[in-house]
């Protein structure tokens, strides 16, 4: 029962590893301008499993047929810009790693400085708002507070500064 169980276990432990085959090895373009191009196409396209990667730097299949695809448009004659349109037609403006500024990226190209824009706004407001003064002491409450602090029931401050001093 004990070595059914670590064997249950190593195998639940080598699942994640066998659940995707390697990526076939990439194949380069035959020309050096094309590979170049591939090259500088797969800096600029997000891997969609990695996601802080392109696909140049990711080990995921997907990013291999990624940049399968890319060399396989660009042997047909493709340009870069209608190999970018047909991934995002397919993945979204979230597969470039610079999207491009329209009205449904306007969040993400301007959200960060609208978020610091509007928390030094706060800052600067809250830093101008005025604090009310505290009221004097009536001569009652002057009188009350000298006579506590001379008959020993409340210690002076020794740090303590007073204007009256």
């Amino acid at each position: 029962m004990r070595t059914a169980a670590i064997a249950l276990v190593f195998a639940l432990l080598a699942a994640p590893a066998i659940a995707e085959p390697a990526a076939a090895p990439d194949q380069p373009l035959s020309s050096p301008t094309q590979e170049a191009r591939a090259q500088r196409l797969f800096q600029d396209i997000r891997c969609v499993v990695c996601q802080h990667e392109s696909i140049a730097d990711s080990p995921a299949g997907i990013a291999a047929d990624m940049r399968r695809l890319v060399r396989e448009e660009i042997a047909s004659g493709a340009t870069d810009e209608s190999i970018r349109e047909d991934l995002v037609r397919r993945w979204g403006d979230y597969i470039l790693f610079k999207p491009p500024v329209k009205a449904a990226t306007w969040l993400l190209w301007f959200g960060p400085l609208a978020l610091v824009l509007l928390v030094g706004g706060v800052f600067i407001a809250r830093s101008r708002r005025q604090r009310p003064d505290a009221a004097p002491l009536s001569p009652d409450e002057e009188r009350r507070l000298n006579d506590l602090l001379r008959g020993g029931e409340v210690r002076p401050d020794p740090d303590a500064t007073s204007s009256h001093d």
